[in-house]
């Protein structure tokens, strides 16, 4: 389900069902990076449309979180650490953080939620053909990664 209202409508109706919230974390830089943080958004962007479809109706994929790279590990942290209580009070049980930002990986360990890290990959000089191939093995190994983690948590 995404953040839209009838998305929403839905949810409310079957509360129950849905265990499992998806955060993109997407990083903003406007400094020597900015192209390759705007390229780290996209790339995780085209991802989550197709996860999205594909459990609908057992997660919950909210819109990106934007983040400073500026910010230091620490505040990033206590961001994440106040979502996730908000998650867990509302029922979530399986929390996923998706992201390019290879900063998060040293984090991880102090995260409840589950972190996957997907290299970034430059989209916009391939051609439509291999992008989409690459976009949909991704996916697959995105759905493989979700159905294992529910098998081993359930």
């Amino acid at each position: 389900m995404k953040w839209v209202s009838n998305d929403i409508d839905m949810y409310l109706g079957a509360k129950e069902y849905v265990d499992t919230v998806v955060l993109p974390l997407l990083p903003i830089s406007f400094g020597d990076d900015i192209k390759q943080s705007a390229s780290m958004t996209e790339f995780i962007s085209l991802l989550n449309i197709p996860l999205e479809r594909q459990f609908k109706g057992r997660l919950m994929m909210l819109p990106g979180y934007p983040y400073l790279k500026s910010d230091s590990d620490d505040r990033r942290l206590q961001l994440i650490n106040h979502w996730e209580t908000e998650f867990k009070k509302y029922g979530f049980k399986h929390i996923f953080y998706i992201t390019s930002d290879s900063d998060w990986r040293s984090l991880e360990e102090k995260l409840e939620g589950t972190l996957i890290w997907l290299p970034s990959l430059p989209l916009e000089s391939m051609d439509d053909k291999y992008r989409n191939q690459i976009l949909e093995d991704q996916i697959s190994q995105l759905i493989h990664l979700f159905v294992k983690k529910w098998q081993n948590n359930d």
